[in-house]
């Protein structure tokens, strides 16, 4: 079944029914990573993952019998990088919802930023979790900088916070999911010099076939959402990248794919439309596509 590799049920737009979310995709055999983008939502990504870890019925023996047959519930933790600067950024992609009010579209709207300080010992307590699989997500955000914002130093901000997970990650053997938004030259360059052993995911790839190679030359696989389904644009990235070398997921609350409504909010078993599309585009079944990307994201995160 599908593997959603980015998803942030642990976020206040599932705050009422999060669980049950999450059991409708365990119970369609779906795993799905849980994403954290702060310290808050990376303990709680954890703790929903170990909420669901030993779910089961007892057989007349005794025996403690899995619900659900295959699946499973984790975590990545990770700060997003506008979260570095305290504040708020203008959020203007009309198809997706704000974190913290799922009612309504966020084209426009404020978004706040805590303005966190990267606290190497409280994610390094995060990141030896079992549940944990990833470090993310973390990486370079150069698209949401507001006017007035000293953009030099945010973009050393987020470089400097970045090589620090990238150790976290490699002291704890655990792969990466980046975050990377007008800064995939710089991010290549970080990647290369400073080499994560585990390698990982480059979430929301919306980047050309050429930048593609260069991140899968480096052992990367790529992640794609809703985002390919709002046109052809993707097509060529989709028919050229191989299969192997591709993951699927949601993002949501966000990124909600077509044909669902757009405002409708976003949740792990839509990720059979990311599947879909991906199918129709290279001319393949979209059970093939489900095999060999929930392959895929199984081998990148050690699972």
């Amino acid at each position: 079944m599908f593997f959603d590799t980015h998803a942030h049920v642990n976020f206040n737009a599932f705050k009422d029914d999060g669980e049950e979310v999450l059991r409708r995709s365990l119970e369609n055999g779906m795993n799905v990573v849980n994403v954290g983008s702060q310290y808050s939502t990376s303990k709680r990504a954890v703790e929903y993952a170990h909420k669901f870890e030993n779910l089961g019925t007892k057989s007349p023996l005794g025996d403690l019998v899995p619900k659900f047959s295959a699946g499973g519930v984790y975590a990545a933790i990770g700060i997003h990088p506008v979260h570095l600067k305290k504040g708020s950024f203008t959020h203007q992609d009309p198809w997706e919802i704000d974190e913290e009010d799922e009612s309504a579209s966020s084209a426009g709207r404020e978004i706040p930023t805590v303005g966190e300080t990267f606290d190497y010992a409280k994610y390094l307590d995060l990141a030896r979790d079992e549940k944990t699989i990833a470090i993310g997500e973390v990486g370079l955000d150069y698209h949401h900088f507001e006017e007035g914002d000293d953009i030099d130093f945010l973009k050393n901000l987020q470089k400097e916070t970045l090589l620090k997970f990238i150790q976290l990650a490699n002291e704890v053997q655990k792969p990466m999911m980046f975050h990377c938004w007008d800064a995939y030259a710089d991010l290549l360059e970080i990647l290369t010099n400073f080499p994560v052993t585990k390698k990982g995911i480059v979430h929301s790839f919306i980047g050309s076939y050429k930048t593609a190679n260069k991140f899968i030359a480096l052992g990367y696989n790529l992640g794609l959402n809703g985002i390919i389904t709002y046109g052809d644009g993707y097509d060529r990235l989709i028919k050229e990248v191989d299969l192997k070398n591709i993951v699927l997921e949601t993002d949501c609350p966000y990124l909600t794919p077509r044909p669902l409504e757009k405002g409708t909010r976003n949740e792990p078993l839509f990720v059979n439309h990311v599947a879909q599309k991906i199918a129709d585009v290279k001319g393949i079944s979209i059970e093939e596509v489900a095999k060999i990307t929930s392959q895929n994201a199984k081998e990148i995160l050690g699972l």
